[in-house]
């Protein structure tokens, strides 16, 4: 079948077919892109069932992606770790380029796609694995806890990974094991602040940010607050400390997530990624979900056009050298291997609003 939509058709069939995905999009696709999308969702199912490939969309993909062919979702961490467990030889990664390396850590045995070889991330680009060396000669002997947010190079580099919903329990977790009264945490800057005020632990920190939760001010909130003073606000800990100062709740992905699901807020605002509330509001219809909005670019270059080329041609193949997959693994291995938290993630925000340094490298 020749690439595009102008191969596939809006049949009766395919509407059918596509109905319960109409039902969750439709607050936010309207009747004429769905025509065009409907028939490009079901030709990628079919070709995961002929290929034996799953989809793993990340929290920040669109509705038609997260809703339409994502097989596993949520963030980065858990979509990695539900790809090594599933039967699925070929993954394509609906993502960002550290995702599928993560992926292809925990599956290296597997064709890990990534539709677009640009979608990278700020974050993740802000620190190299030379960068890491040169922090452990600085800090001998301080364990290096490096956020999920990185390239497996970094990982490689590093004693343990977190991710934003146990970055203090890791943080702690290390500082124990190492006999240690600091930890360096990397690359996020905003995270390790936000960190630091959770903890006794000293952070010794990167100046790496997420282009997306940096933009984010107090007063966004102070403005949104004053239009609709009955929202409940949920921020996440990649965005700077005024942000979790001025939030109702503080938590990864998956925590806002939970706590929409669960609270069933007649009005919410997310200090994330856009397309996130779009989709959670699909689980969530009574609870309306008011912006800021940022969209990041890189999440964006996935669409569902280049998710079907990249089954189609299986393009763009993620590979990772073994040396760094073994020691990338140890430190992804190290976390997963930690006791869950005896409560649910989240941050205490009583502690958020005192001050902590940190020391920025």
């Amino acid at each position: 079948m020749a690439d595009g939509f102008a191969a596939l058709e809006f049949t009766p069939q395919i509407e059918a077919e596509t109905a319960n995905v109409w039902d969750k999009v439709k607050h936010h696709v309207t009747p004429l892109e769905w025509r065009s999308q409907a028939p490009l969702i079901a030709e990628i199912n079919r070709l995961k069932r002929e290929k034996n490939a799953a989809i793993l969309a990340h929290n920040y993909m669109t509705p038609d992606i997260f809703h339409g062919v994502g097989d596993f979702v949520g963030d980065s961490l858990a979509l990695a770790k539900e790809a090594a467990k599933s039967d699925a030889q070929i993954i394509v990664q609906a993502g960002v380029h550290f995702m599928a390396e993560t992926s292809k850590v925990l599956s290296p045995q597997k064709k890990i796609l990534i539709p677009d070889l640009k979608a990278g991330c700020s974050l993740a680009s802000s620190i190299t694995g030379a960068d890491v060396r040169l922090i452990k000669q600085r800090y001998p002997g301080v364990p290096v806890v490096t956020y999920v947010n990185t390239t497996a190079e970094v990982k490689a580099e590093t004693d343990i990974c977190c991710t934003s919903a146990n970055a203090v329990q890791v943080v702690e977790w290390a500082a124990r094991e190492w006999g240690t009264d600091k930890v360096i945490l990397i690359p996020d800057e905003y995270l390790a602040r936000n960190v630091a005020r959770q903890t006794e632990v000293k952070i010794i920190a990167w100046a790496g940010h997420c282009e997306v939760h940096k933009r984010f001010t107090a007063s966004d909130i102070a403005d949104m607050r004053a239009a609709w003073p009955g929202a409940e606000v949920l921020a996440h800990p990649e965005c700077p400390t005024e942000i979790l100062e001025a939030a109702d709740f503080a938590g990864s992905t998956a925590a806002m997530n939970d706590y929409v699901a669960a609270r069933k807020p007649a009005q919410v605002v997310l200090i994330t990624e856009c397309s996130m509330a779009s989709n959670v509001q699909a689980e969530s219809p009574l609870t309306q979900f008011i912006g800021p909005c940022n969209l990041c670019p890189h999440m964006k270059r996935i669409t569902l056009q280049n998710i079907h080329d990249a089954l189609v041609h299986e393009q763009f193949e993620v590979t990772v050298d073994a040396d760094i997959i073994d020691r990338a693994a140890l430190a992804v291995q190290r976390m997963i291997d930690l006791p869950p938290p005896l409560v649910p993630a989240r941050y205490d925000l009583v502690k958020a609003r005192h001050h902590v340094d940190v020391e920025l490298i």
